[in-house]
């Protein structure tokens, strides 16, 4: 059995080269697992995502047990307050132990302070839809006129309007 040899060639995933990074900034705040950070949305799921951010974790003295901090604003943090041990117990699922024995939430502003503000989701990339110049239906349509099978000629001609058009526009930005 022949072995694959890697074709990367020294080449590395971007998610890699900072994972160092965001464990050291995640482990400044107090978190030893960054997955809470970066999957916040899949753990505690979208509807308590969009109420609350993770803020910090803190260690007590006694070492039983880490307070995690939530920022929310001050018309969810009393729908927060009575879902804390969901919240709790889903975030412990993830340290795969009790590591999170307190949970404390902070009010803010919906707006004016840099804290609540964040968004750890990935904004839509929104492009408006961009019509097909007269010349690129005809010139695609003239480069379709020797296929036989209707369907495959209207994806083709498709196709062709949006490669011109496409490379239209990425040659205008």
């Amino acid at each position: 059995m022949a072995f694959r040899r890697p074709t990367t060639r020294g080449f590395k995933r971007t998610g890699s080269l900072l994972n160092d990074q965001i464990r050291k900034a995640g482990e400044s705040r107090g978190f030893a697992v960054s997955r809470l950070l970066t999957h916040w949305e899949e753990i505690v799921g979208p509807e308590l995502a969009a109420m609350a951010r993770p803020v910090k974790v803190g260690y007590g003295r006694g070492g039983m047990g880490a307070t995690l901090t939530v920022l929310t604003t001050g018309a969810y943090a009393p729908m927060l307050e009575m879902q804390k041990t969901a919240l709790r117990d889903k975030v412990n699922a993830v340290y795969g132990y009790n590591a999170i024995s307190k949970l404390h939430i902070t009010q803010t502003a919906p707006i004016g302070f840099s804290e609540g503000q964040v968004d750890f989701r990935y904004a839509p990339k929104v492009r408006p839809p961009v019509e097909p110049a007269p010349e690129d239906i005809a010139e695609a349509q003239k480069r379709t006129t020797g296929v036989e099978n209707e369907e495959l000629r209207a994806a083709l001609e498709r196709l062709g309007r949006n490669v011109l058009t496409r490379q239209k526009t990425t040659r205008k930005g």
